[in-house]
């Protein structure tokens, strides 16, 4: 019995290089295939055999990493399984550290062929680019550490994914707890959060210890690499070639100036609307005025059908996108005990179709979720027709550009889950959702620039950057008595665990999606189209054109932050 949620699906091309039938999981199987790409490279005598070949090497990856995911879903669907634990590790310890130095030896090929410099610029350019990178930083003793360090992910994911309490007379996630925190009932929301602290301090050394492993791990690769620090190899590891760390810490420096002022004004109102001397962290989620939560759906059938209606309006295309995903069962929305935390959308990159994970548990923060998740979906979606594997994927900063901006877009239509005045809350509550996160995603990326170049430093010295951090970008919040908590507020941001220096492009793709929001005010329709067309460019162009066609400007200074901030609070203040 498959274990993943969805069947058999239709491919979207047959395939011209490899067999049909091909055992992905069999490496003696699939080695034979890279040998025949080395051996048919360099008799590529013409520009077109030349790039035939990069369209069977693509076939190739294409392939695998479809493999690769339908085993990481199956795993995070059921981290309570054994056998999709050892399917997926099998993957990731027996097939994955013999692909990588295939692969670059097949970039070393294409770097040092004749007819390289033969290729269109203007097709070829970034394609070009990427594998020279990819060729820069390999190292042969990097690929046994990477396993390690997806092994040592995997168990962060196994214990966030099986925590659970006892709430009265019922055992329940750490996700299903959530929804306590907008109850209007101060004296419940404190109950629930204090029990769900306790557990999560539970096992405070035992994320300490995974990070402990992971920044040792990492630290290596860097210095095996050639550089002095994780941060300054993760920089181009990610291949941000278009901002530096000295931008990302400017972006820190606005968001302090910028956002943090408005983040205070609304603590302070949020506090005297509570009538409390002071906002505590189970003061953060709930209305304010203390009405009941929201209450978008009941079970995650209604949260489908009102999220197709919702794309219904929008574009027929959307539409269509989402229909298909449903009719195909590539959603798994619902939460449940031994289903991983989080969400994310995994393209299948082979069928060419989006899957789409999350832990629905009732809430407005699942509608966000699963519009901001839809947004990738149509991402991978308006690339399907791209011939080039590797411009089927974008860079993360504009790869969030389309999560965060669907999320904006159809904010203005969630009266298909509410009424108009809960309609009205509900796009309150997502906006001040966006002044909260820009100062979060400060904090977390501020902490990664220190955790990385502070080589050898103590968890005491740890627990006080992050603090530090803390009392620049938390707000006006009351931690006392639960000090150890703030300290570790960190162990539930998997991104720092699983996906360095992955953070700071929601900041940057934010603002992306502000300019996309600001457009959609003044002309949606042009907005709109501007927005499907940056979408489906792909990865073919650099990041600075992707958001130009998307009708932005590629800019996270004060200058450009500005403007959106104040943007966003006349908008709040409309909807007061």
């Amino acid at each position: 019995m498959s274990l993943l949620p969805f069947g058999d699906l239709p491919a979207y091309a047959p395939r011209r290089f490899l067999p049909a039938a091909l055992d992905l999981g069999d490496w003696c199987q699939i080695a034979p295939w890279f040998d025949r790409l080395e051996s048919r490279l360099p008799a590529a005598q013409t520009v077109p055999e030349l790039e035939q070949w990069i369209l069977d090497s693509g076939e190739l990856s294409a392939a695998l990493e479809e493999e690769g995911a339908k085993r990481y879903i199956a795993m995070t669907c059921h981290t309570d399984n054994p056998e999709a634990e050892k399917s997926y590790l099998h993957y990731v310890e027996s097939i994955e550290p013999q692909i990588k130095p295939r692969r670059f030896a097949l970039a070393q090929q294409f770097l040092a062929h004749p007819l390289r410099s033969q290729l269109p610029p203007e097709r070829y350019g970034v394609y070009d680019r990427d594998l020279a990178l990819m060729v820069e930083l390999y190292r042969d003793e990097n690929v046994p550490l990477e396993t390690e360090e997806a092994k040592v992910g995997n168990e962060y994911n196994k214990l966030s994914g099986s925590l659970t309490v006892e709430f009265r007379g019922e055992q329940r996630t750490l996700t299903q707890m959530g929804r306590y925190q907008e109850e209007p009932e101060r004296a419940l929301r404190e109950e629930a959060w204090r029990l769900v602290a306790a557990r999560r301090l539970q096992e405070a050394d035992k994320f300490e210890a995974f990070f402990d492993q992971l920044g040792e791990l990492r630290g290596r690769m860097a210095k095996n690499a050639g550089y002095s620090n994780y941060r300054d190899y993760a920089f181009r590891v990610r291949g941000r070639f278009d901002y530096t760390p000295a931008d990302c810490e400017r972006f820190h420096d606005a968001i302090e100036a910028e956002v943090m002022p408005i983040l205070r004004q609304l603590q302070a109102r949020r506090r005297e609307q509570l009538a409390v001397p002071a906002l505590r962290p189970w003061d953060l989620s709930v209305d304010p005025l203390n009405r009941p939560p929201l209450k978008p759906f009941t079970d995650t059938a209604d949260m489908e059908r009102g999220s197709q209606t919702i794309f219904d309006r929008l574009d027929p295309e959307l539409s269509q996108g989402f229909k298909t995903m449903r009719d195909l069962r590539l959603l798994d929305l619902a939460n449940r005990k031994g289903k991983a935390p989080g969400g994310y959308q995994s393209t299948l990159s082979e069928t060419r179709l989006p899957f789409i994970f999350m832990n629905a548990v009732g809430l407005q923060r699942d509608l966000e979720t699963i519009l901001h998740e839809a947004g990738h979906a149509f991402h991978a979606l308006a690339t399907r027709s791209e011939p080039l594997f590797a411009y089927r994927n974008a860079p993360i900063e504009f790869c969030e550009v389309a999560s965060m901006s669907m999320e904006l877009l159809g904010a203005p239509h969630l009266d298909v889950f509410y009424s108009e005045a809960d309609a009205r809350r509900a796009r309150r509550v997502h906006l001040e959702g966006i002044v909260g996160v820009f100062p979060w995603i400060a904090t977390v990326d501020a902490f990664q620039h220190w955790l990385y170049t502070h080589p050898g430093h103590s968890r005491a010295d740890r627990s006080a950057a992050w603090l530090s951090l803390m009392d620049r970008f938390g707000g006006d919040v009351d931690w006392s008595g639960f000090e150890a908590s703030r300290a570790s507020l960190w162990h539930r941001q998997l991104h720092i665990f699983l996906y360095p220096f992955y953070y700071v492009e929601y900041g940057i793709a934010q603002m992306g999606a502000l300019q996309v929001w600001a457009n959609s005010s003044q002309n949606p329709v042009q907005a709109l189209a501007d927005y499907k067309a940056g979408l489906a460019l792909g990865g073919s162009r650099p990041l600075p054109e992707l958001f130009a066609r998307a009708g932005c400007r590629f800019d996270f200074s004060r200058e450009t932050l500005g403007p959106l901030m104040a943007r966003l609070q006349d908008e709040l203040s409309k909807l007061a």
